[in-house]
């Protein structure tokens, strides 16, 4: 999974634009923009990274090739997918995907090799002066960064607990690859994110994923 992100300020009376998180010209509290995010034929978990006027499956993967399906996974539920037939339909169609959160996409075998979904949106920010915040239940859960950056998982702000794993999905190979933190340290490597990607976390008892964020001059 590729992904590219450009962030547009929306302003009053004037806008900046950047390619990087770093250095961007920002004149309003506000910032909206695209991310750009590349999908094999297989299976691929990504989340949503910026929040959209219309945050529900069916709009935000319109684009993809007919027989593409869209799984989402609800703690002590399990999985409820929607395929495209001209659109995507049922209950499920319906459902939402906001940053934070993060959904199984499966391209079928008469795919193009690669299909780019385009997310736009409003970056995520504090809001109020408090922190972005997500809430993390005992068990298995897909989850995402708020924020539509890159980065080890404690630089995007997550704060890990003993026995804490983290499974990423490899899309060249169709599987997954698993961290555990065990006494202060996680066993394989600490994950890292890209923008646009998602992770299975197992967790051994509920907890937030915490991370204050700004766009400002």
């Amino acid at each position: 999974m590729r992904t590219k992100t450009l962030l547009l300020t929306a302003a009053l009376s004037a806008a900046g634009i950047a390619t990087s998180m770093a250095q961007t010209a920002v004149y309003s509290v506000n910032a909206v923009g695209y991310v750009n995010t590349t999908l094999v034929r297989g299976f691929n978990l990504i989340s949503n990274p910026l929040n959209a006027t219309d945050n529900k499956i069916a709009t935000l993967f319109a684009s993809l090739p007919d027989d593409s399906v869209v799984y989402k996974y609800t703690p002590g539920s399990g999985f409820a997918s929607t395929s495209k037939d001209g659109a995507f339909l049922g209950a499920t169609a319906n459902a939402t995907v906001s940053p934070g959160e993060g959904v199984f996409v499966q391209l079928p075998p008469t795919a193009p090799a690669t299909v780019t979904v385009t997310f736009v949106g409003e970056v995520p920010q504090n809001a109020n002066g408090q922190p972005l915040t997500t809430p993390l239940v005992s068990g298995f859960q897909i989850v995402s960064s708020k924020v539509p950056i890159a980065g080890t998982l404690s630089s995007l702000g997550y704060t890990p607990a003993q026995d804490d794993t983290v499974y990423k999905f490899n899309t060249g190979t169709q599987r997954y690859s698993s961290s555990t933190f065990d006494l202060g340290s996680w066993d394989s490597g600490e994950p890292s994110l890209a923008v646009g990607e998602a992770i299975f976390l197992q967790k051994t008892g509920s907890g937030t994923w915490t991370k204050s964020f700004t766009v400002s001059p």
